[in-house]
């Protein structure tokens, strides 16, 4: 077979394998495939494995365990970029004498605010 290392995609949206651009959503739902695939095989017993009663206790919750480990990761995310937020003063210095010389040119032009 043809094995090829992934490379970057021409924009930086995701890998590209061959001819195949995988963004990052195709990429998750992959991921997302594989682990469900795995947790059904697993928790219906399709591949003839005898799982220990402990086991099971543990795998059968799994999916909610990772679901709300993922929402909480996502605030804890969300509250880390809102709390070290900067201010950019250069930008808005600049777009603020920009407005100015907008409205500047606007009452030339004879518009009135």
């Amino acid at each position: 077979g043809d094995f090829r290392t992934p490379t970057s995609g021409p924009r930086g949206e995701g890998e590209t394998w061959g001819r195949v651009t995988m963004t990052k959503l195709a990429q998750w739902l992959w991921g997302l495939a594989i682990l469900g695939s795995t947790w059904v095989a697993l928790t219906t017993g399709a591949l003839g494995l005898e799982l220990p009663l402990s086991c099971q206790e543990v795998l059968w919750p799994l999916p909610a365990y990772l679901l709300v480990s993922a929402g909480c990761y996502a605030l804890g995310t969300v509250g880390y970029r809102v709390a070290t937020f900067h201010d950019c003063e250069d930008a808005a210095r600049e777009l603020q004498s920009q407005i100015q010389e907008a409205r500047a040119d606007l009452a030339r032009r004879g518009l009135r605010f």
